[in-house]
């Protein structure tokens, strides 16, 4: 079965047989995706990540499918209806639709009207019928009259039944309607009955798009309406079409019995084939949509996540309020809680002197190089109030997205974390650490509580959780964990690390100080060679005993920087952060120890930059101080926002207010673009244009057109 499906993979991906082959070894010897793709790539010809994923996926369907298979097989062979030409057909599949198809006939606990016609012995009639190749007496159904079947009508009826199953169940009907459906379908909505008000759905009371048009998001609305029990849902064809195919395929004979199979075709339309393939043609459309919508999902996560960090700094974090006040903590280089406080500069207290006082006192006793400020309610005032204080030295402001905060300071990660602290604190810290690194500290949130994507509720929730893990275990991976100062939460997500092993590794540390070396990494309680091997080369350790401990070289590779030290008559620390040119005959020399042309490309690029965060750093970015509510905002006027959010229908953007405008992908770009995606990314900071202004549904549109040249942080009208 591993031949047979590493040959449908390598032809559906185009890529050689023998590097699906290698890739399923490492698979089945527990290598995890980001280490193939860093650390393997001699035995997979140099696979991406995405090759990789692409090519699991893949695995993954044909395994399920020759499962499916063999259970088919057993069923219709203990109904001994297995034949050697079916057997040949369903072995040969490589569609699960059509392997379904195969099996549709034989499903057991089938309890169809035909079932109870072939059970009173018409199925030899129906047939006979169906062949149409000479007419059939009314005796001849007479003969069959039971206490089931009780007249003629009854016997034409069953046999109407038995062969409207037939046209029903035939695989290559079903396979052309399928292709039918999908080409020229039309998803249909309305209000369902005895709903009077179709409220935030009004736009698909009367709703028909073609499938070939169809927008996932307005596919996600309709199905939303439908659960929600305001709409309902159908998919509409050209019934003539459909119908005109069926008769040229089983009319073929004489009157009367072709009159019977032409009530059969029309039964078999109406009540068999369309009803099934309608609710497959929708699932199709929902699992689409729902795939759409994941991936959306997961490609706004990766930006959020790997928004550059700004590094080990003391940080001022505030939680910003107006009636409870401004929870303000302290936190040094590691994003340890050192102080916190709460200040009341805002209405109702208005204690503005008070609270400068206590902001200069902070800032001079922990010397924060930051000071973060949440996005939330009174946001923007704090803000203000902040920069109209005088520091004795310069202070960067920054505003951090805090969607989530409140999930997590409730969280048990969090009690875990401060014990002895309340949510309000909690918060604040979690604003501060995002600004340190929002990679270690957004995986501690459910990514659905994090605000980016569309729909996240509506669709699989199973998949959305798979897709979501796989995307944070990937951004873990490719950025790299300092093993002295992550969180148990961020090692779990480090290849090769479970969550029980990434326990181990924290309270080794407690118990036994910092980690010195990579090698002290295989005395970490049940951390065996193949743990060490997956996670050795994600793992960093800053001024350990060997310089290579803290680069993305894995340690089974220092053999060859040593041999390519030896080669320049260095040391090798000498070779970090140099560009390394080799020879064509060193080159050369380091395959003939066995190293691969790969393993070399890398390491050569990794020494020129150690262990470089591929993340950038952090900007600082000042929103427009005049704005402070959306009625602040008129139409024209051109300011400086950051995107939040991306959608199937355009972007949201943070200008600085409660409201985030949005940016319709019609307002994107002059040029016609088919995605939002393909210009903006989260956290791009661009000028817009205030486009249309809804004060009482507190809703903005902005514009991108027109508005890139203007300076950043201006505010004009035209």
């Amino acid at each position: 079965m591993q031949n047979l499906i590493s040959a449908l993979v390598s032809k559906q991906c185009n890529v050689k047989n023998q590097q699906i082959v290698s890739v399923m070894e490492l698979l089945n010897n527990q290598a995890t995706i980001p280490f193939i793709a860093r650390y393997r790539k001699e035995a997979t010809g140099n696979l991406d990540e995405v090759q990789l994923e692409d090519i699991v996926s893949k695995i993954q369907y044909y395994d399920a499918l020759e499962k499916r298979k063999t259970y088919i097989l057993k069923t219709i062979e203990e109904l001994e209806q297995l034949t050697p030409e079916l057997q040949k057909r369903i072995n040969g599949v490589t569609d699960a639709d059509l392997l379904e198809d195969l099996f549709l006939p034989y499903k057991p606990s089938r309890k169809t009207r035909a079932a109870k016609a072939k059970s009173a012995g018409l199925e030899p009639l129906a047939k006979r019928v169906l062949a149409q190749d000479k007419p059939i007496p009314n005796d001849e159904y007479e003969k069959l009259i039971t206490e089931n079947f009780d007249s003629i009508d009854a016997v034409k009826q069953g046999v109407v039944d038995i062969i409207a199953e037939i046209i029903a169940t035939t695989p290559k009907v079903r396979e052309y309607l399928r292709r039918y459906y999908a080409e020229n379908g039309r998803l249909k909505s309305k209000l369902k009955q005895k709903v009077t008000a179709a409220g935030k759905y009004e736009n698909y009371v009367h709703y028909e798009e073609p499938l070939s048009k169809l927008k996932n998001h307005r596919a996600l609305a309709v199905f939303r309406g439908v659960k929600e029990e305001v709409l309902s849902m159908g998919i509409g064809i050209d019934e003539s079409q459909t119908l005109v195919f069926l008769r040229k395929t089983f009319l073929k004979g004489y009157g009367t019995t072709q009159d019977v199979v032409s009530t059969a075709i029309e039964e078999a339309h109406k009540r068999l084939l369309h009803p099934s393939l309608e609710n497959e043609t929708l699932n199709k459309i929902k699992e689409r949509a729902d795939g759409e919508a994941i991936k959306l999902f997961a490609g706004n996560l990766r930006q959020l996540l790997m928004a550059p960090p700004l590094g080990e700094v003391r940080v001022l974090a505030i939680d910003p309020g107006f009636r409870t006040g401004c929870k303000v903590v302290c936190l040094d280089e590691q994003g340890n809680l050192l102080h916190n406080e709460t200040i009341y500069p805002h209405p109702p207290q208005r204690d503005t002197k008070k609270a400068i006082k206590k902001i200069q006192s902070l800032t001079d006793a922990y010397a924060p190089g930051a000071i973060a400020i949440g996005n939330g309610t009174a946001s923007k005032e704090t803000e203000s109030f902040i920069r109209k204080i005088k520091f004795n030295k310069d202070v960067n402001v920054f505003m951090v997205n805090e969607d989530g905060a409140s999930v997590y300071s409730a969280s048990k990660t969090a009690r875990e974390e401060f014990p002895d602290y309340d949510v309000t604190v909690r918060g604040s810290v979690s604003i501060g650490r995002r600004l340190l690194d929002p990679l270690g500290e957004l995986i501690k949130i459910d990514p659905k509580s994090i605000g980016v994507g569309q729909y996240q509720h509506d669709v699989d929730q199973k998949l959305l959780k798979e897709e979501l893990d796989k995307t944070v275990f990937q951004c873990v991976n490719e950025v790299g964990v300092n093993i002295n100062t992550a969180s148990y939460h961020l090692l779990s997500y480090v290849s090769g690390l479970t969550p029980a092993l990434a326990k181990n590794v924290v309270d080794f540390r407690k118990e036994n100080g910092k980690f010195i070396s990579r090698q002290q990494i295989k005395e970490v309680k049940r951390l065996g060679p193949k743990a060490f091997e997956q996670a050795a080369g994600f793992l960093r350790i800053s001024g350990g005993k060997n310089a290579l401990d803290n680069t993305a070289v894995h340690p089974e590779s220092y053999a060859a920087v040593k041999a390519i030290a030896k080669l320049k008559g260095q040391k090798v620390e000498a070779l970090l952060n140099q560009d390394i040119g080799l020879s064509t005959a060193e080159f050369e020399a380091l395959l003939s120890l066995g190293f691969g042309e790969f393993t070399i490309n890398d390491i050569i690029a990794e020494l020129k930059q150690p262990g470089r965060d591929p993340r950038g750093e952090a900007s600082v970015f000042t929103f427009n101080q005049q704005i402070n509510t959306i009625e602040d905002l008129k139409e024209g006027m051109l300011l400086p926002g950051v995107i939040t959010n991306i959608t199937d229908f355009g972007a949201f953007a943070d200008i600085g207010i409660k409201q985030n405008g949005l940016v319709h992908i019609s307002e994107i770009a002059d040029q016609y673009i088919s995605h939002p995606s393909e210009v903006l990314h989260i956290n791009d900071q661009v000028i817009f244009k205030v486009k249309d202004i809804d004060i009482e549904r507190g809703r903005i549109q902005l514009s991108m057109k027109d508005a890139t040249n203007n300076p950043q942080g201006g505010a004009s009208e035209e």
